[in-house]
């Protein structure tokens, strides 16, 4: 504490030194291919995502990717089928580093799982213990990258690059 009897607070590490958060994204599929995303309550404008969060200390990459899952979009009515390859990670804009996560991170290195949704819509419940999202739809996996955030478009591109076969043989079946 200072000497007025406040909390002094620790200066933030410079945006390039600081780690990357480490985390999950999820790309779920209908039966007719399509995505499942989101648009975030706490982000202006017409912004959406697919569900994603941090892993826990301690936590596997899939165990988090179905408590995500369902603490985001309120089911856990899916079966993962696909793993990308590798971690991805995205850069947060200074400003908002700042504020994020306490200005500890620098953005997220992510695993990413493809699942295949075995619910009905009426399964998809936002009104979680924790809001994130006000509302959803099913979209073609290709278009989701002009609806992201800029920051995060080379992340999306790449991860729909990874899942694209995937969404399309849902389709056919």
């Amino acid at each position: 504490m200072s000497k007025n009897g406040s909390k002094s607070k620790k200066p933030l590490l410079p945006l390039a030194a600081r780690p990357y958060r480490p985390g999950i994204g999820l790309v779920l599929l209908n039966a007719q291919g399509l995505a499942f995303v989101a648009q975030r309550k706490d982000t202006p404008g017409d912004a959406w995502q697919f569900p994603q969060g941090g892993i826990d200390e301690g936590e596997d990459p899939r165990q988090t990717c179905l408590r995500e899952m369902e603490e985001e979009i309120g089911t856990n009515k899916a079966e993962i089928i696909a793993e990308s390859k590798d971690w991805v990670a995205y850069d947060l804009p200074a400003d908002i580093a700042d504020q994020v996560w306490k200005g500890r991170f620098r953005g997220q290195r992510q695993k990413w799982f493809c699942a295949r949704f075995t619910g009905a819509d009426s399964d998809i419940n936002l009104e979680t213990k924790h809001p994130e999202f006000c509302r959803w739809r099913w979209m073609a996996l290709d278009e989701v990258p002009a609806l992201i955030v800029p920051f995060k478009r080379a992340l999306y591109d790449q991860v729909v690059a990874e899942f694209l076969a995937l969404a399309r043989g849902c389709a056919s079946r």
